[in-house]
């Protein structure tokens, strides 16, 4: 009767629910690189490359990374080209990198020549880097007068944006164009 009522009431019985709970009970294979992929992936975007290395060194055996791996491109939650514009247009929004410098920090990254020139190429349509140099001018060095400063002062700047990936004829026309605004603004 008490089983009935139980069914009846719509709460399963406890012999009803350890069936349930014993048919789902699969155990996960510990050496499936695929749960441990998904967890790396659902963080944020990674290269193939850098996915391979992470599972690697958690211990996988190479053979079911590279099938993990797989599924992944086949799914879509791999995709080289995508981590690459995506990385690309955020250093460059960021001001952190232009030019050759997203090209060395997508080659450390893991990604090939070839995705990543292609990636640069569509970063510049999207980000204006002579916008970019203006406001990261504006933003670190609001007050530097290139005219005014001292040498040391100078180099100093002008190598700060150097290793963001500007070249020294971009930065010194930036730094001579924002001069004479500065020189039209005091008269």
């Amino acid at each position: 009767v008490i089983h009935q009522l139980q069914i009846f009431h719509g709460m399963p019985s406890t012999a009803l629910t350890k069936k349930v709970k014993d048919s789902r009970a699969q155990k996960p294979d510990p050496a499936d690189p695929w749960p441990a992929t998904l967890r790396i992936l659902t963080r944020r975007d990674y290269s193939q490359s850098e996915s391979r290395q992470r599972l690697t060194d958690k211990g996988f055996d190479p053979v079911r990374i590279e099938a993990a791996l797989k599924r992944c491109l086949e799914l879509g939650y791999l995709d080289d080209a995508r981590y690459a514009l995506n990385r690309a247009t955020g250093q460059m929004r960021q001001g952190r990198a232009v030019g050759k410098r997203v090209l060395l920090d997508l080659r450390q990254h893991g990604v090939n020549e070839e995705i990543a020139n292609r990636a640069l190429q569509l970063a510049r349509e999207v980000c204006d880097e002579e916008q970019l140099l203006a406001s990261l001018l504006e933003r670190r060095f609001a007050n530097f007068n290139y005219d005014s400063a001292p040498a040391k002062e100078r180099r100093r700047v002008v190598h700060f944006i150097q290793r963001r990936g500007f070249t020294i004829d971009r930065i010194m026309a930036q730094l001579t164009r924002r001069g004479l605004e500065t020189r039209d603004e005091n008269r």
